[in-house]
C-alpha cells in the first residue's frame, strides 16, 4: 500500500467538495446538504476554501478583495495553496479522522480552474502542489455546478456584500473557467458529477442529494 493510500485508509470520514463558477449557488446548496446529512444522524463538517481554518481565513481576505490585477496567477496559486495546507492540516484533516463527512465549498479543483485554465497559471505548478496534497487529502466525490457564466455573474452580483474580485475578471475569464470545471468532469468521472445549477434551488438540492446518497459510506 503507497503513502497516499496509507493515508486515505486511516481517514475514516469521506470529503466531498462542490465546485464551480461565481454565482452556481454551491454555498447554498453546500449548506443544504450538510442539514440533509445531519438528519442521517451523520456527523458533518461544514468548511469552504479559500478559508475555513483561521489562517486560511486570513489569507482569504487577501485573496477575495481589492483590484483584478492585485495578484498574479502564479503569486494567487501559492496564496491558495498556503490557505489550503492550513485548512487541511487544521480544520479537514482532523475531521476525516474522527469520522466526520466533510462537505468543502471549493477545494484544489478551483485553483486548476480559476488560477490555472483563468489565470494562466504554470500547470507545472498546480500540478506539483496538487501531487504533494493528494498524497493527503482528495476528495470522494466532487459535485461541479455548472451554469451559463452571464447568468451566474448576474445571481453573484446581486448579492449583498458580494466579494467581487473575482467576479469582476470579465467574460472570457469566466467562460474558461466553465470550460476547465467541464474538463476536469470529463477527465475523472469516477469521481465528478455534473449539476445543472441553473435549475430551481430545490431542484437542484435533489440533484445534489441523489449524486451524493449512493455514495455514502454508512
Amino acid at each position: 500500500m503507497s503513502e497516499a493510500d496509507n493515508v486515505r485508509a486511516m481517514a475514516r470520514g469521506q470529503l466531498i467538495t462542490l465546485e464551480g463558477g461565481e454565482g452556481a449557488g454551491k454555498s447554498t446548496q453546500a449548506a443544504r446538504l450538510a442539514a440533509r446529512l445531519r438528519a442521517r444522524d451523520l456527523a458533518v463538517t461544514l468548511t469552504r476554501e479559500p478559508g475555513g481554518s483561521p489562517g486560511a481565513e486570513a489569507i482569504r481576505e487577501l485573496l477575495v478583495k481589492g483590484d483584478t490585477d492585485r495578484w498574479s496567477a502564479t503569486a494567487e496559486t501559492l496564496l491558495m495553496y498556503a490557505a489550503r495546507d492550513d485548512h487541511i492540516e487544521r480544520r479537514v484533516a482532523p475531521a476525516l479522522a474522527r469520522g466526520d463527512v466533510v462537505v468543502c465549498d471549493r477545494f484544489a479543483d478551483s485553483t486548476r480552474a480559476y488560477q490555472g485554465a483563468g489565470g494562466g497559471a504554470s500547470e507545472a505548478l498546480i500540478g506539483a502542489l496538487e501531487g504533494d496534497m493528494r498524497a493527503r487529502c482528495w476528495p470522494d466525490l466532487t459535485l461541479i455546478f455548472d451554469i451559463e457564466p452571464a447568468a451566474g455573474l448576474a445571481r453573484a452580483l446581486g448579492r449583498a456584500g458580494a466579494e467581487t474580485r473575482f467576479e469582476a475578471k470579465g467574460p472570457a475569464f469566466h467562460e474558461r473557467l466553465r470550460a476547465a470545471f467541464l474538463a476536469i468532469a470529463k477527465a475523472e468521472p469516477e469521481r465528478c458529477t455534473i449539476i445543472d445549477a441553473g435549475q430551481d434551488v430545490d431542484l437542484v438540492e435533489q440533484a445534489v442529494w441523489r449524486a451524493v446518497d449512493g455514495r455514502l459510506r454508512r
